[in-house]
C-alpha cells in the first residue's frame, strides 16, 4: 500500500499486486460481469459494418454528443466583459459543472455564481432566489455588471428574466441603473455556441437598443470583431496583433484573454481585462462588425444588421491560407488601410512551411469533429495541404452548414472521398473509425476513447488522436495556442505534420524488425 515517503499516483499504484487482487475480487463477487469471451465477442461485433448500419439508425439516444449546453457558452461570453460576473439562474450543480469544465481546460479559477434554485423554486418559480442572488452577488463580489443566463430548470417552469430583474430593482435589491443584461439559454436546445450567441445579443441589446440616436456608422473609425465561442486565447491576440500591424483600430466584443490567463504573482484577479461597457456602447459607431465564427452567430448578426445598421460582411472563419487572405483583404477594403509587408512576409513563411511539409500530409486520411466554424476552417486548411478529411462530423451544425461543407469539398479533387455528418455523435464516429479507418483523428480530448478502442482491436487498427478544439482536458497549455490567421495555420500545420512523423517513428522503431525506415532526417 501507500507509504508516507513514497506517495504514488493512481498510475502506477493500481498496477500493484494488492490493488489488482482487490479489483479482481470486486469483479468476481459483485459485478456480475459477463465472461471475457462474451465481452470480446460483443466488442468485435461493434467494430463491424453490420453494427455501423444499426448504429446510424439510432433515433432516441445520443452517445457522447461532442457539444455542451447553452449556459456554458453564456458564461464564456460574459467573462469577456470588464468586471462582469456571470450569473446563472438555476441550480448550484449546473454552475459547478460550468466552472469545472472551464477550470479543467484553462487551468484557471472561474468566477461564476448561481442563485441555487432547488425543489421549491421548481414549483413556485425562482424570483425570490433572484432577489437574494443579485443582491448578494453585487455586495460580495462587487462587479460592475452581472450577466444573467438560465439553465433547464428555470426554462421548464418559464421564469421571466426581464420581469425578475426589473422586480429586483423595484424592490431595492439592486440599484435601478445597475447593468444586468440577460439571455434565456435553455440547455435542452442548441449548444454552447448558441448560448454564447444569445448572451452576446443580450448584452448588445441592453447597451445599444434604446440608445441608437446620434450613432453614426464609421464615426469612431474602428472595426468590431465578435469572436463567438472561442477558447484559444492566442486567437484573440493574433487578431489584435494583425490589426495593430495594419494600423486598424479594433474592438474585440468579448475578450476573456486576461481573466483566463492571469499571472501567478500572489494577487488573485477575479476580474481582469475584458471589453468595457463604454466600448459596447460605442460599437455601433464602428465602420463595420466582423463575425469571426459566422455559423454560430446568427442571432447576433441579425441584431447588428437591424439595429446597428452594419452591413456585416460574408466571411468564413479566418483559418488556413485562403480564408485568412480574404479576411485581411476585407478589413483593408472596409478601412482603407493597406495590408503591411510584415503580414505579407508572415504569409510567405506559412507558404514555405506548407511546401516543406506537404509530402508528409498529402493523401493522409483524417477524421475530425468539433464546432461548425472550427471544423469548416480546419477542413479548408486540410484540403489546402492536400490531405483527405474523409469523416467530417459536427453535432451542433445545421443542414445549411452541411450543404456549405459539401460545396467546399466539391472544389477540391480529393473532396470526393470525404463525407460530412451533421448532428451525429462520437459513437457514430467510432464506428466509422473501425469500418473506414482514417490515418488520424482530430478533435478534443474526448476523442482519446476512440483511440483506445481502436487500439484494443490491434495496433494496426489504432487511430491516433491529434488534439485540436475544445475542451482539451488531458494536455496542458494548448488553450494558449493560436489557430486563426497565418500564425494559427503555422501552429496547426506544425501539430499535424509532427503527429504524422511521431506515428511514423512509432511504427518503425522495432530494433532489427521495422527500423528500415527509422530515419534521422524526415
Amino acid at each position: 500500500m501507500q507509504a508516507v515517503d513514497d506517495i504514488k499516483p493512481c498510475y502506477p499504484l493500481f498496477r500493484e499486486e494488492d490493488y489488482q487482487a482487490n479489483l479482481k475480487n470486486k469483479q468476481d463477487l459483485y459485478e456480475e460481469r459477463h465472461p471475457d469471451e462474451k465481452i470480446d465477442e460483443v466488442f468485435a461485433w461493434t467494430t463491424t459494418k453490420e453494427y455501423q448500419e444499426l448504429n446510424f439508425q439510432r433515433e432516441a439516444l445520443t452517445i457522447n454528443p461532442a457539444k455542451a449546453c447553452q449556459p456554458l457558452g453564456a458564461v464564456l461570453c460574459s467573462l469577456g466583459f470588464s468586471k462582469t460576473l456571470p450569473y446563472v439562474h438555476g441550480s448550484q450543480g449546473c454552475v459547478a459543472y460550468f466552472r469545472t469544465y472551464f477550470n479543467r481546460h484553462f487551468k484557471e479559477p472561474i468566477s461564476c455564481v448561481s442563485d441555487s434554485m432547488t425543489e421549491d423554486a421548481a414549483v413556485f418559480g425562482g424570483q425570490k432566489n433572484m432577489f437574494d442572488g443579485l443582491e448578494n452577488a453585487k455586495a460580495l463580489y462587487k462587479p460592475d455588471m452581472i450577466a444573467v443566463s438560465t439553465t433547464c430548470m428555470a426554462e421548464v417552469i418559464g421564469d421571466d428574466l426581464n420581469a425578475f430583474i426589473n422586480n429586483s430593482k423595484k424592490e431595492g435589491h439592486i440599484p435601478q441603473d445597475y447593468p444586468v443584461p440577460f439571455a434565456h439559454t435553455p440547455s435542452f436546445v442548441g449548444s454552447h455556441t448558441t448560448g454564447w450567441d444569445n448572451m452576446f445579443e443580450g448584452i448588445a441589446r441592453y447597451f445599444t437598443l434604446n440608445t441608437m440616436e446620434g450613432k453614426v456608422v464609421g464615426s469612431n473609425g474602428k472595426v468590431n470583431f465578435v469572436p463567438g465561442f472561442e477558447t484559444y486565447l492566442g486567437n484573440y491576440r493574433v487578431i489584435k496583433r494583425m490589426m495593430a500591424e495594419m494600423g486598424v483600430e479594433a474592438t474585440m466584443l468579448s475578450d476573456p484573454t486576461e481573466v483566463l490567463d492571469t499571472p501567478s504573482d500572489g494577487e488573485f484577479r477575479m476580474y481582469a481585462g475584458g471589453t468595457t461597457m463604454d466600448e459596447v456602447k460605442d460599437a455601433p459607431n464602428a465602420h463595420n462588425t466582423i463575425m469571426l465564427q459566422p455559423w454560430q452567430l446568427e442571432k447576433s448578426k441579425k441584431f447588428i444588421e437591424n439595429t446597428w445598421k452594419h452591413e456585416v460582411p460574408k466571411l468564413n472563419i479566418p483559418m488556413g491560407l485562403d480564408w485568412t487572405d480574404e479576411f485581411l483583404m476585407k478589413v483593408s477594403e472596409i478601412t482603407g488601410k493597406p495590408i503591411p509587408e510584415s503580414l505579407a512576409v508572415e504569409r510567405g513563411r506559412l507558404l514555405d512551411m506548407m511546401q516543406d511539409s506537404h509530402t508528409w500530409l498529402h493523401g493522409k486520411k483524417l477524421a475530425l469533429f468539433g464546432d461548425p466554424d472550427f471544423v469548416m476552417g480546419l477542413t479548408k486548411f486540410l484540403l489546402e495541404l492536400g490531405a483527405e478529411p474523409i469523416h467530417i462530423l459536427s453535432n451542433n451544425a445545421n443542414k445549411r452548414w452541411g450543404k456549405a461543407m459539401q460545396k467546399l469539398l466539391d472544389e477540391y479533387p480529393q473532396g470526393g472521398a470525404c463525407k460530412v455528418y451533421v448532428g451525429n455523435d462520437l459513437w457514430h464516429l467510432r464506428s466509422l473509425c473501425f469500418t473506414e479507418k482514417p490515418d488520424f483523428l482530430i478533435g478534443n480530448s474526448y476523442g482519446k476513447y476512440i483511440q483506445r478502442d481502436t487500439l484494443h482491436k490491434g495496433k494496426a487498427f489504432e487511430v491516433p488522436l491529434i488534439r485540436l478544439g475544445f475542451p482539451i482536458f488531458d494536455r496542458h497549455h494548448l488553450h494558449r495556442m493560436t489557430t486563426l490567421g497565418y500564425e494559427g495555420a503555422m501552429y496547426v500545420l506544425t501539430t499535424l505534420v509532427n503527429a504524422v512523423l511521431e506515428r511514423l517513428d512509432d511504427e518503425t522503431r522495432g530494433l532489427g524488425t521495422t527500423d528500415f525506415n527509422y530515419d534521422l532526417v524526415r
